[in-house]
């Protein structure tokens, strides 16, 4: 799965991107084969935002963002949200084609 990590009016070191990355190859796992993931860190009136979006067969994208005092915490508050997402989609039961019945079956 490829992971981008981009920054928005803010400069990321090398330690920040790599956690990054590998807290969302983490929690990508839950995902259905997940295609691929990108993450944005911005920095606005002192307050760091991270969004992450990950996305899934089928056109699925799913987004959380998280915004806190500093960089890893907004990252940790993204990870959490992006997380109970996939969870939630793992465990809601799809809906299942009910078996159609033969014309031969039927009694005239």
């Amino acid at each position: 799965m490829r992971v981008t990590v981009t920054a928005r009016h803010t400069e990321l070191d090398d330690d920040l991107r790599a956690h990054a990355r590998e807290l969302v190859e983490k929690v990508a796992r839950l995902a259905h084969r997940p295609h691929h993931a990108q993450v944005t860190f911005a920095e606005d009136h002192s307050e760091a935002e991270v969004e992450i979006a990950v996305h899934t067969p089928r056109g699925r994208v799913h987004i959380a963002k998280g915004s806190a005092a500093d960089l890893r915490s907004a990252l940790d508050a993204a990870i959490a949200r992006i997380k109970r997402q996939l969870l939630d989609e793992k465990q809601t039961p799809r809906a299942r084609r009910t078996p159609r019945r033969s014309k031969a079956s039927k009694t005239t």
